[in-house]
């Protein structure tokens, strides 16, 4: 598994020998649009099964680099928080960056 902690926007490095597809990035928030930090973000290959994780970052901001393949994302959720709305399924590509994968939350807070 390859982690990534970095948040968006923001560099993020290749720190390892895995073939590298692309960067998926993002913003976890509120309805009303207040920054979610310290959620996780995980990144599926429907495929293979594949997962990549990553923390927001202080601005709800996520950043991921992912093999090549097409990928589900999820979010970390609290209690009474539903997901409002959420990013499509996501095909990564050698180089690709998929940026505005953002994720709104309701409840809960």
């Amino acid at each position: 598994m390859l982690l990534a902690g970095a948040c968006h926007p923001g560099p993020v490095i290749n720190t390892g020998g895995n073939t590298v597809g692309g960067t998926i990035a993002g913003i976890v928030s509120t309805v009303g649009k207040a920054a979610l930090p310290g959620r996780k973000v995980t990144a599926i290959n429907t495929v293979t099964g594949e997962k990549f994780e990553t923390t927001t970052g202080t601005n709800g901001g996520y950043t991921m680099k992912v093999s090549q393949g097409t990928y589900r994302l999820e979010v970390e959720l609290r209690d009474g928080e539903k997901i409002v709305k959420q990013p499509g399924d996501t095909k990564v590509q050698n180089s690709d960056l998929d940026p505005q994968r953002h994720f709104v939350i309701s409840g809960g807070l």
